[in-house]
């Protein structure tokens, strides 16, 4: 297993025969129905230069083109997207009440093809549904399939998921995932994936350091510098909801004590208003939302999770500086439930020279397809390299 590759600047290929390939495919990622034309002048390409390698490419399966929509005068240009012969990734997002497999092409958009709640949350149980999932898609694309990568609601280290608080997993093997042991499997943590697509095509997109901030069960999120995740030594790193922030006096389900991740989600709520622990929180939550209208001791628990939510925040923004902070999951609709209260609690915790001019907070756009936007990004920063190029080109020459 290897942890996701987050790139954001094109590949710099060893041979130029890749090198303005690479390039083009890219661009045709970062914006969807780019433009010939468009894509030759920002990367300083002569018209015949562009015509070549898309040539190349389309050979390649790897992009089509169709005419553009004519505006006034000059040379008709063509539209770029990916083949519909061409290399394909399969996205997964494991989350605690259910599972989605969707597939993209080149273009990075995933198509969700199945998705299921958890009938057992017994990992075997639901790596082997997933897993079949895997190989259907494996047997109706076969190798176009060039790579398997997971979004997962778990602590992922060098690779593999080591804890999965919210699933009530300890250690678990992922390898079952793919149909073919030769398909790379990727696996990452569902709120850094997340907060990679917000930066590299959402809310973010252009900042320098970008803080993703998701509530669910807990609090997961990621720094992204240069559309790059910040997650440590062994891909670990981002694991804000257990940061101290808390009760000391509760015991968290990760081990620690005193975790974020116990004062803003519907754990917290319930414990606020006198309900038992729900098994569901995040359901719990959203119902919270909206009885907080009517009801004054619902009204109460959510403001109290939003001040703990806002406070927390402050001190991460204190910490890791960043330009911009997006929220996504419930994270924005607690903010919108208990907004007085959430941005008076963020403000007292900002350091004094940050109030006149602290980074705006906004909602995520890519909402609940952010994971699998992050997973299919990460998928195809593996393939779109110079060897996965080399690896396409031979299995094209071997009539595929």
């Amino acid at each position: 297993m290897a942890s996701p590759a987050n790139r954001s600047e094109p590949v710099r290929a060893r041979n130029a025969r890749w090198r303005g390939a690479l390039a083009v495919l890219e661009e045709m990622r970062r914006e969807s129905g780019v433009t010939r034309a468009a894509v030759a002048r920002r990367l300083g390409l002569t018209t015949g230069s562009a015509t070549e390698i898309t040539a190349r490419l389309r050979d390649l399966a790897l992009l089509a083109e169709t005419q553009a929509a004519t505006s006034g005068r000059g040379r008709p240009t063509t539209v770029l997207g990916p083949h519909p012969e061409g290399p394909l990734v399969v996205a997964v997002d494991i989350r605690q009440e259910d599972w989605r497999c969707a597939v993209a092409a080149l273009d990075g958009a995933p198509a969700t093809v199945e998705a299921e709640a958890h009938a057992d949350r017994d990992p075997a149980a639901v790596i082997a549904a997933i897993g079949r999932a895997v190989r259907r898609v494996h047997d109706r694309h076969g190798h176009r399939v060039r790579a398997v990568s997971v979004a997962v609601a778990a602590t992922v280290r060098s690779g593999g998921v080591v804890q999965a608080a919210s699933l009530g997993w300890d250690a678990v093997d992922l390898r079952a995932l793919t149909a073919d042991p030769r398909t790379p499997l990727l696996i990452g943590n569902d709120a850094t994936l997340a907060g990679v697509a917000e930066a590299r095509l959402g809310a973010a997109a252009g900042a320098v350091a970008a803080l993703h901030i998701t509530i669910e069960v807990g609090i997961g999120g990621t720094l992204v510098v240069g559309g790059r995740p910040v997650d440590g030594a062994t891909g670990a790193g981002g694991e804000f909801g257990h940061l101290p922030f808390g009760d000391p006096a509760l015991r968290c389900p990760c081990g620690a004590r005193g975790c974020w991740d116990l004062t803003v989600d519907g754990r917290a709520i319930a414990r606020h208003v006198g309900d038992p622990p729900p098994r569901d929180p995040r359901t719990y939550a959203l119902e919270a939302l909206r009885r907080a209208r009517g009801e004054p001791a619902v009204r109460a628990a959510v403001d109290r999770a939003a001040e703990a939510f806002g406070g927390g925040l402050a001190g991460l923004i204190n910490a890791l500086d960043p330009d911009i902070v997006t929220l996504g999951g419930l994270a924005e609709p607690l903010r919108a439930a208990a907004e007085p209260r959430f941005t008076a609690a963020l403000t007292d915790g900002l350091m004094r020279f940050r109030r006149a001019d602290p980074p705006p907070v906004v909602a995520a756009v890519l909402g609940e397809a952010g994971a699998l936007h992050g997973a299919a990004a990460a998928a195809l920063d593996h393939v779109l390299t110079e060897d996965g190029l080399n690896a396409w080109a031979a299995f094209v020459g071997a009539g595929r």
